[in-house]
């Protein structure tokens, strides 16, 4: 293996290894409602996503085309820029894992990649205005959206059902749940699979193994659809808890408009090619579906820290992105890789560790909500 070879296969590795993390950091997305209403078992809930996760990334390449040529000029991108950029958005991840923020895993990776770019190339590199068309501008918009969707549908269905009984009401709702968090698995896989496929296909153009412009092969969208549902699987406990928990006290119809809200503006966003936040519209949804309900309690100060969150995320990612290059590029050729790869590791164990003090598990992920 030449040192270039041996370069890609790191960056490959650790894109997959993005790809991964984006899986458990999102899980909350689709079934942190389903989960704290008892319509699935927190084990099967997770399983479930993944499955469907799994079919989602082969739907659609559409939001890989707009990573790997919309954003970046990639005759200024070497296999160091994507390396850096991707240990930008993986350490973000688990940052915001470990303290249970639901930040974008998209503007992370974005993020980092940009910032990587820039730091080689310069600002001339970037494509702002696909930056801002596809990324900036439904990142302002979606939760809105979302949760403009979710408040009224939360009211409508309350004001529909409002005369049937109880217990079939919950049950019919419940039901309900499982179809709509179901749609939202699906359309993660759509969306959120396809940035990894779109950064592995940057690589192999930044190696001459494709020629720019090209699409993602079969092994890359294999690979990638593999990595994210392995991730969601593991189940990223600490996320799905503050979603799930930490926002609003959610009921089973409030949970079935959240994502249902969801799963229509993330299926919408990329039949268009719009690389978009799902934290950011099921979050939305959520904070909607709380909004919706008469009497529900909001905890709009939670609310603001995942703001904060999202408003710093592209801009941290790109400055990690950045130092990593920096680092990678002053050591020099495959040592420079290998060393930032090494460091990824050490601090991705470190983060493991760190979270098992204390544990959230399936079993504790509903607990009570503390600040």
């Amino acid at each position: 293996m030449t040192g270039n070879d041996a370069v890609l296969a790191l960056v490959v590795a650790t894109a997959l290894g993005f790809d991964f993390t984006n899986g458990f950091h999102d899980t909350g997305n689709a079934m942190a409602t389903s989960i704290v209403t008892g319509a699935l078992r927190p084990r099967v809930a997770v399983a479930v996503s993944a499955v469907l996760n799994l079919v989602g990334a082969f739907l659609s390449t559409a939001v890989a085309a707009t990573i790997a040529s919309g954003l970046v000029d990639s005759a200024d991108v070497t296999l160091t820029v994507v390396m850096a950029g991707l240990v930008g958005s993986i350490l973000w991840n688990l940052t915001t894992w470990y303290f249970g923020i639901p930040s974008s895993s998209s503007h992370a990776l974005i993020g980092g990649v940009i910032g990587a770019t820039m730091a080689a190339a310069g600002a001339s590199a970037v494509k702002w205005q696909g930056l801002v068309a596809k990324v900036i501008v439904p990142a302002a918009l979606s939760p809105f959206i979302a949760g403009s969707v979710a408040a009224l549908g939360t009211y409508l269905v309350l004001r529909i059902t409002r005369r049937t009984a109880e217990g079939p009401r919950r049950h019919g709702f419940r039901l309900g749940q499982v179809g709509s968090a179901c749609m939202v698995s699906l359309a993660h896989g759509t969306n959120d699979a396809q940035k990894t496929m779109g950064v592995i296909t940057l690589a192999l153009i930044a190696n001459g193994s494709l020629h720019a412009g090209a699409s993602a092969p079969s092994w890359v969208i294999t690979c990638c659809a593999v990595a994210i549902a392995l991730g969601t699987y593991i189940g990223g406990w600490r996320v799905i808890r503050a979603l799930g928990k930490g926002l609003v006290e959610i009921e089973a119809p409030q949970g079935m408009a959240a994502e249902s809200a969801s799963a229509a503006v993330i299926l919408a966003s990329t039949d268009f090619g719009y690389s978009l936040s799902t934290t950011h519209v099921a979050t939305g949804s959520i904070l909607g579906a709380g909004v919706g309900r008469q009497g529900a309690v909001v905890r709009w100060h939670i609310a603001h820290r995942m703001v904060a969150a999202w408003l710093i995320t592209l801009p941290a990612a790109a400055v990690v992105g950045a130092l990593a290059y920096w680092a990678a590029n002053g050591i020099g050729g495959t040592a420079g890789v290998g060393v930032v790869f090494a460091v990824l590791v050490l601090a991705s164990v470190a983060f493991y560790v760190a979270s098992r003090r204390p544990a959230v598990t399936p079993e504790n992920v509903n607990a009570a909500w503390t600040d």
